[in-house]
């Protein structure tokens, strides 16, 4: 067991190497890492963790209890004779709180978790079924989003995870479905007066089939008229539903449906646990799952014979996310050389592992902006493929510019209120990394710019 591995390992299953982890590894030897990282309720939770998420109090709360919230900072400004453009400013600054919270949860998570294949998880199944943050009623929902639909079912069966997904009304907000009636029905009044595709196509092509997953635009369609009416509570009954997700019998489409060449009859709500049964347990969603699994652990352009083993195991198991990732973790193709510090750290993966590399944070605040800086906000991409997890999306010289002249701030003390990074520390981190060019430019350079060039090395840029 070499360093190399133990750098490849911790890489790829974390979200940036810390101080004195090679060590530790060596010493406890990487099977019982991976195997505590593939079960990470045999990681207790430090109370550094605990305690800097405690002021965070809208994270547990539900889509019922946020809109309630809500209305009741509203209301109380109102009372107070609050005029329209300052009630819509109130509305605005909660928002602006639900949203601050889960990006400053996310990140304390990704410094301080001991469990950190569960945050590079979370990370790739919200990018999987990404929602825009930044819009209309999903400003107030995206923390709970994550907080409910995706983090608490990273290690069980693909089938919950979408059922999860799918019935938040984050999603049904964003993609439309909570407007999607059947033509004709009795609720089709006011905005809910036809088929609306959005969620239905991107529930095939992204969430599931994959683009060359064989299924056709009359495949669209009918799971548009299985999805009618399943979507959100009145405005009026949104305080009340905890959840917030309801299915509105009055506004679906009754009628027997051919779905991927199967009859589903027409029965309501029922129909829509069918479909996403079928496509969770179908050959073309396992082999998707295990490209992009494949994709973000592996190689940009992975093995086809990982693909292929993953997309079995997936089949195998129906689904058991936990043991397809055992799968990936156990094959040749993981554990080729060719793929050790081969991908390109998109601009999470690099705040992230800066984070992690000098170990200690106090100031969270110009994080975002950072992230804006470098085209990744997060909770912040508009489209519903999530944001790209290779080289050729992130790596061009505006990317470079950015992250040499962010390096220099970061290490001056950025994160850290001014106090300078302790570059003996990155040394101990990171030195195992460098190339011996780097070794040397860093041997020529005054100390005060040594951490600037541990962070923005080539070879930090890449995990």
């Amino acid at each position: 067991m070499g360093d190399r591995q133990i750098i490849h390992l911790v890489n790829r299953q974390s979200l940036g190497l810390i101080n004195g982890q090679i060590n530790q590894i060596n010493k406890t030897g990487m099977a019982g890492y991976i195997n505590s990282q593939l079960n990470p309720n045999s990681l207790a939770i430090p109370a550094t963790l605990t305690q800097e998420l405690q002021p965070l109090d809208t994270l547990p709360w539900r889509p019922g209890r946020l809109v309630r919230e809500q209305n009741r900072e509203v209301n109380e400004a109102q009372k107070l004779g609050l005029a329209q453009p300052q009630l819509a400013q109130v509305r605005r600054q909660f928002q602006q709180r639900v949203i601050n919270q889960i990006r400053r949860a996310r990140m304390i998570r990704a410094l301080h978790s001991p469990r950190q294949l569960e945050e590079v998880m979370v990370d790739f199944w919200f990018n999987h079924f990404n929602v825009f943050g930044l819009q209309g009623l999903s400003r107030i929902w995206i923390g709970s989003y994550e907080e409910h639909a995706i983090r608490p079912h990273v290690w069980g069966k693909f089938r919950t995870l979408l059922g999860a997904t799918a019935r938040h009304p984050a999603m049904l907000f964003y993609l439309d479905n909570w407007q999607n009636t059947a033509p004709n029905s009795p609720g089709a009044t006011g905005r809910f007066q036809g088929l609306n595709e959005n969620y239905a196509r991107e529930l095939l092509e992204l969430h599931t089939l994959g683009v060359e997953g064989g299924y056709t635009q009359n495949d669209v369609m009918e799971l548009a008229r299985i999805l009618t009416g399943w979507g959100l509570p009145k405005p009026s009954d949104r305080p009340r539903n905890q959840e917030g997700f309801y299915f509105d019998e009055t506004r679906h489409d009754f009628n027997d449906k051919i779905f991927l060449g199967r009859t589903i009859k027409g029965r309501g709500i029922e129909e829509v646990e069918e479909a996403l049964d079928i496509l969770a347990s179908h050959p073309a969603t396992a082999k998707h799952i295990g490209y992009k699994l494949a994709q973000a652990f592996v190689a940009d352009e992975p093995p086809s014979s990982l693909v292929k083993a993953l997309g079995d195991r997936f089949m195998e198991t129906q689904g058991d996310i936990t043991e397809v990732l055992k799968t990936l973790f156990n094959s040749t193709e993981f554990w080729d050389e060719n793929h050790y510090n081969s991908k390109f750290k998109n601009p999470y993966r690099y705040i992230t592992s800066v984070m992690r590399a000098v170990g200690e944070v106090t100031n969270y605040d110009p994080i975002n902006g950072i992230l804006n800086q470098l085209g990744m906000p997060l909770y912040g991409c508009p489209s519903p493929d999530g944001y790209k997890n290779t080289q050729q999306a992130w790596l061009n010289p505006d990317t470079m510019v950015r992250r040499s002249s962010l390096a220099v701030s970061l290490a001056g003390g950025l994160l850290h209120k001014g106090n300078p990074v302790d570059v003996k520390q990155l040394e101990e981190t990171l030195g195992v990394l460098l190339s011996p060019q780097t070794r040397q430019i860093l041997a020529e350079s005054p100390p005060n710019l040594q951490g600037a060039i541990f962070l923005g090395s080539p070879e930090f840029m890449r995990y």
